[in-house]
């Protein structure tokens, strides 16, 4: 058998059913390359040895009581996923990635945790993160810099850039994230993965985290397509109240079905103008959108030209909106001071708005939303960059002595994941094109709200015809 760090999170799911590894021995092993290489990737804030051990065992005590029907068992039994360090898990630190919140510890889980603990998941740690998740690159006053494996001077991106150092790294076999303006797509672009966002509403913030944006979401970093739909079959899902409610898949359905399923001839727009920012896409991300379009027309699909999203007021709205979702982290005003610049300024930015320009922002950007949708009415699905540069060099976007700089820096890097957070349309970052010195670039598709199946199939359709999973870093594997 190869490396239990080799195998997909579905082929370790189906070892352990057939009692090839025992859940103890898969954590076990993911423990140790943690403690072996997360010095050098920056991709935890706090490890749960104690928590993973007890989880596997339990996983491994199901097994053998459902020795003669294991497969009635969760799917992701004994597979270890790490939590983003923005999402409370009860008993364990929570940072949000601040020092303001070093020694934080919740007594109860956020929702999207309760379901990786119905699925049977391992618990291996907390996953280093961007200061309340508003950059989009990872390097925090709690935590070394989350770095890329594929080249330790260059970041793994942000904000949920931990998580994609883990996976990247072989340090686990998935990753939660949270994606409020490609928070999962960035880190998984930058390390070589798959990112999927998943439709506004498609995965429950309660029971008590609170969105008043419609921007964020928990999303999955995985390296296979059907890795990913296979944590969102974990951590779908409503609650009562939810603010954006969206259609469940029919009964018997699942999203790691759908990437077996053929896609069919799909209509595919293509559109790379960038909306948060007015620069040019660099050649190697420009290489990367022709060669995914290439592919998608080899496959057999329709692929044409696109409008653009939006007009580019709509940037406007988004910077303000962003800035006053700085501006609500329950920060002490003792604390303050231990805020990283960028942190600092943001809030600062945020605080300066009324009520009713914040209120103007977000119906502006609903407005943005539905002509979109209008203008996207006839595509299955939508190719664009996934960031206008490659992975960039730690502490080459963070800039302390001008936190307004590194704003406009964030912006001209990632100026097209934003998109889909305004639209609320599910997105997935593929790692489909690499440099000459074997750095990732992707690219990502976005789907129709709710249709994340013909995503997810097209996504693993591509990922037959140009696969990349047996890409691994030589650093770390």
């Amino acid at each position: 058998m190869s490396a239990i760090h080799d195998l997909s999170a579905i082929e370790l799911a189906a070892a352990m059913r057939r009692r090839e590894l025992s859940p103890v021995e898969v954590a076990d092993h993911y423990l140790s390359r943690i403690a072996r290489h997360d010095a050098r990737l920056g991709a935890f804030v706090t490890v749960t040895d104690g928590l993973a051990r007890e989880q596997a065992a339990a996983a491994e005590q199901a097994l053998i009581d459902r020795a003669a029907d294991p497969y009635g068992l969760p799917p992701l039994l004994g597979v270890p996923v790490p939590v983003k360090d923005l999402v409370q898990v009860a008993g364990v630190r929570c940072t949000f990635g601040s020092a303001a919140f070093a020694d934080n510890v919740p007594a109860a889980d956020d929702g999207v945790v309760s379901r990786l603990r119905a699925a049977g998941c391992v618990l291996l740690g907390k996953t280093n993160a961007a200061e309340f998740g508003i950059s989009c690159y990872t390097e925090n006053s709690v935590a070394p810099p989350a770095r890329t494996p594929w080249d330790l001077s260059l970041s793994a991106g942000g904000s949920s850039g931990g998580a994609g150092a883990a996976v990247a790294g072989g340090l686990a076999p998935l990753g939660h994230g949270d994606d409020g303006g490609g928070s999962v797509r960035i880190p998984a672009s930058a390390c070589g993965l798959v990112g999927l966002k998943p439709t506004r509403g498609r995965v429950s913030g309660g029971p008590t985290r609170v969105d008043v944006s419609g921007l964020p979401t928990d999303g999955a970093i995985a390296r296979t397509v059907r890795d990913a739909a296979a944590l969102l079959d974990a951590i779908a899902g409503p609650m009562p109240g939810d603010p954006f409610p969206v259609a469940p898949l029919p009964a018997g359905e699942t999203f790691v079905a759908a990437a077996d399923r053929d896609p069919g001839r799909l209509r595919i727009g293509c559109w790379r103008s960038p909306v948060l920012a007015d620069v040019d896409l660099h050649p190697h991300c420009r290489a990367a959108y022709d060669a995914a379009r290439s592919l998608l027309a080899d496959l057999g699909h329709v692929v044409e030209d696109a409008p653009g999203p939006f007009d580019p007021q709509v940037t406007a709205s988004f910077e303000v909106v962003w800035s006053v979702l700085a501006q609500l982290a329950p920060v002490p005003a003792a604390a303050e001071a231990l805020l990283l610049p960028i942190t600092r300024w943001m809030r600062s930015v945020g605080a300066r708005f009324t009520g009713v320009e914040y209120a103007g922002a977000i119906g502006a950007m609903q407005l943005a939303a539905r002509s979109a949708a209008a203008a996207w009415a006839a595509y299955d699905v939508l190719l664009a960059p996934t960031l206008a540069r490659p992975p960039a060099a730690v502490g080459g976007i963070r800039d302390d002595l001008n936190p307004a700089a590194d704003f406009a820096a964030q912006k001209a890097f990632s100026p097209y994941c934003a998109t889909y957070n305004v639209t609320g349309q599910p997105a997935i970052q593929l790692p489909l094109y690499w440099t000459e010195l074997g750095l990732p670039i992707g690219v990502q598709l976005a789907g129709r709200h709710g249709d994340e199946p013909t995503l997810i199939a097209v996504a693993a359709q591509l990922e037959a015809a140009a696969p990349w999973a047996h890409r691994r870093p030589p650093a770390v594997w």
